[in-house]
């Protein structure tokens, strides 16, 4: 089998778009300029096909390269027959190869091999024969100065018997698919956990019993974190004697003198070998499946978080607010950078209200403020309310945004080298602000892991996860496209072709040469050469610069294009960008070649018609209930304004204006049935909702969006 038939066997892709995809995937293309540039060689896939593709491409190397291994180690020991070496070439499934590999795997030293030192195998391979008749007879041929007896020369036949059975393929493959099917995932309380205070979040879990393949990734998640902390025991089995039945049908031929041994030695295979073994594989394959789900689930939430609609380039004034330390307010430019910073004490117990007042006014006219954006944590609502009671001179927009990580960001490398001069309280103020402006600019500052939409984020396998939220996090930035004059290291890092190295080296050719004018200034960057630059020009944009195609979606690559385009239409390139009138009259056939064919062809003629547009939506104000400011506000039955702050696969959390995310239920999210949250809600999504229960004690309030 070829890497392109194990590929199309997984996916419903063509194989001329695998093997195209490929290609390019090996000449250093990035996912993000093939799903782009490069849709007539691969038929028009999408970022997630291609990404699909490149991870089987992977996955197929490293089953070629395990077989290798396999095949080398059994050769070595001079075990290789044709018949196995035709039986691992042909398989490509890595469990099966291991299987296979079982027998000759060099493990610790085990009982059957124990037994085969005192030369017990023969005896073994004449009771699996099973054409003994007094079995009791043949085993007192076997005792030596090793063997003391026919019991111990039975046991340790047994034993190797226990051992091949443990082995043989078959019974392994049947085994695992009726625990996928069957197996029950069971937790009981830790002895002396059951008055544990940190234990009782896991109650649920005290004495816990369902069938494995049904248990959700949120709560399998939840049972192996219980069992971590080490306040339940776990448990996985099926039916035991089903499996025993199975495996004696399979083996046990005939009822003679040996029936007796060889169910003696199933029942101690299926005991101390298959079943602990099939158990583990049954948990860590339903683990992987969870793993997938919550890291699915966490990358959406990071995607929808980072293209959630930007202000602009607008004059913010950003609040962190604060009780007792006071709020730090900061006023940034239009392009995030500090002009000014100040500390206010409008609550208490300080209660300097009206100073604090003179002085956000005095702020917000001296630096020509046009929003206002207050972090959503501690003082966040006595904060917004504090500040709509001042008269401004002039109409100023006022956002509550989402504060999380601020604090990771403003103790990072990252905000020491952006602010070496100011603390960590202005740092995050500075963030607070520059989310509302560009929150994709600002948070791909910030381990996707500290911004609070993950679903038992630190369970999960973390390469994986790191990997998903790096892609994640590249698709977005490459989506938007970015100003290379404004955007930080971190940003120009995502983009596709440059890196962090790369990204260095652009924010120091800025610092010491200034705006760059058009693109093709990029190839004069330090070690930045002709591939980076193919695939990284057409990312970003840049304003005003001396090429207005520089400021589009479009690639240097088809400037000739467009420039014959507006030649053929005898209008100037500039009198071509936004006119749809003359980009109708285009016919796209006209314009194809050996790099661009049709589908590129109808993209940039799209791109023309809005060149450089943000898929972002722009940012709306939005006002919570006036009334609620506590959870001790809460009424059941009352209907809230709310704004999804995270989702899962059991629901969506609410920010209600409280400190208290309410959860919505996904069997309360709509009336009828609801297989995907993500299906009826969206992070930031503005939402009504009632309040169905408040628990106060343990700060947990239930909502509906079901009126």
């Amino acid at each position: 089998m070829t890497n392109i038939q194990f590929i199309q066997n997984q996916t419903n892709i063509v194989s001329k778009s695998i093997e195209a995809t490929i290609k390019l995937l090996q000449e250093d293309c990035t996912i993000p300029f093939i799903s782009r540039y490069r849709k007539d060689q691969t038929g028009n896939l999408d970022e997630v096909q291609i990404e699909q593709i490149s991870k089987l491409n992977k996955q197929f190397d490293e089953i070629v390269k395990r077989k290798e291994s396999v095949l080398s180690s059994i050769e070595e020991q001079g075990f290789l027959t044709p018949e196995l070496k035709q039986k691992i070439e042909n398989s490509f499934d890595l469990q099966e190869i291991e299987d296979l590999y079982l027998p000759y795997k060099k493990k610790k030293k085990t009982r059957a091999d124990v037994a085969r030192e005192k030369g017990l195998e023969p005896l073994a391979k004449m009771i699996m024969s099973q054409n003994v008749d007094d079995v009791e007879f043949l085993a007192s041929k076997y005792i030596n100065d090793k063997v003391a007896n026919e019991d111990e020369a039975l046991q340790g036949a047994r034993d190797i018997i226990a051992e091949w059975i443990n082995e043989n393929t078959f019974i392994r493959k049947n085994l695992r698919r009726l625990f996928q099917r069957k197996a029950i995932i069971s937790t009981k309380v830790a002895k002396g956990k059951d008055e544990d205070e940190n234990a009782k979040k896991f109650s649920q879990y005290f004495d816990w019993a369902e069938p494995i393949s049904k248990a959700p990734s949120h709560r399998l998640l939840a049972m192996l974190r219980a069992e971590a902390e080490g306040f339940v025991k776990l448990n996985i089995e099926i039916e035991k004697e089903e499996a025993i039945d199975f495996i004696e049908e399979n083996i046990i031929k005939k009822n003679n003198d040996t029936t007796e041994h060889l169910e003696l030695a199933i029942k101690d295979s299926y005991k101390r070998l298959l079943e602990p073994a099939i158990a583990n594989e049954t948990l860590q394959e339903a683990k992987q499946k969870a793993d997938i789900k919550a890291i699915d689930v966490f990358s959406e939430n990071l995607r929808q978080l980072l293209l959630a609609p930007p202000l602009g380039e607008k004059r913010i004034l950003a609040i962190d607010p604060g009780f007792r330390t006071g709020c730090k307010v900061v006023c940034i430019d239009e392009k995030g950078d500090l002009l000014y910073n100040e500390t206010i004490f409008p609550h208490a117990p300080q209660n300097d209200t009206a100073m604090a007042m003179k002085k956000i006014k005095s702020m917000v006219n001296a630096y020509n403020i046009e929003a206002i954006s207050i972090g959503n944590g501690t003082a966040s609502r006595e904060t917004e309310f504090f500040i709509k009671k001042i008269a401004f001179d002039k109409s100023v927009q006022v956002f509550v945004v989402s504060e999380a990580g601020a604090s990771v960001y403003s103790a990072s490398k990252i905000a020491r080298d952006e602010f070496p001069n100011y603390d960590v309280t202005v740092r995050g103020a500075v963030s607070i602000g520059r989310r509302l402006s560009d929150p994709l600019a600002e948070l791909v500052k910030i381990d996707p892991k500290s911004i609070g939409v993950g679903q038992y984020q630190h369970d999960v396998d973390q390469t994986k996860l790191k990997e998903e939220l790096d892609n994640t996090v590249i698709r977005c930035v490459n989506s938007v496209g970015i100003n290379i004059n404004t955007a930080s290291k971190s940003l120009l890092s995502y983009v596709s072709g440059i890196g962090e190295k790369m990204a260095e080296n652009i924010v120091a050719f800025r610092s010491e040469n200034g705006a760059f004018e058009d693109r093709k200034q990029l190839k004069k960057v330090p070690r930045l050469g002709e591939k980076a630059f193919q695939q990284a020009a057409a990312f970003i944009r840049i304003k005003d610069g001396n090429n207005p195609l520089d400021n589009s979606a479009v690639h240097p690559e088809a400037y000739g294009i467009v420039e014959k385009m507006a030649k053929d239409l005898k209008i100037s390139l500039t009198e071509l960008i936004g006119n749809k009138e003359k980009i109708s009259q285009i016919k796209p056939e006209n314009y194809t070649n050996e790099t661009v064919g049709i589908l590129g062809i109808k993209d940039i003629l799209k791109e023309l018609e809005k060149p450089g547009l943000d898929p972002r939506k722009a940012a709306k104000v939005f006002e919570f209930d006036p009334n609620v400011r506590t959870i001790n506000d809460l009424r059941t039955g009352m209907i809230l304004p709310g704004i999804v702050n995270n989702i899962t696969a059991f629901g969506c959390f609410v920010d209600i204006g409280i400190k208290e995310s309410g959860l919505v239920h996904i069997s309360q999210l709509k009336a009828g049935f609801v297989s995907d949250v993500n299906e009826v809600v969206k992070i930031h999504q503005h939402v009504q909702v009632k309040v169905v229960e408040v628990d106060e004690a343990r700060k947990r309030i239930q909502l509906t969006m079901i009126l």
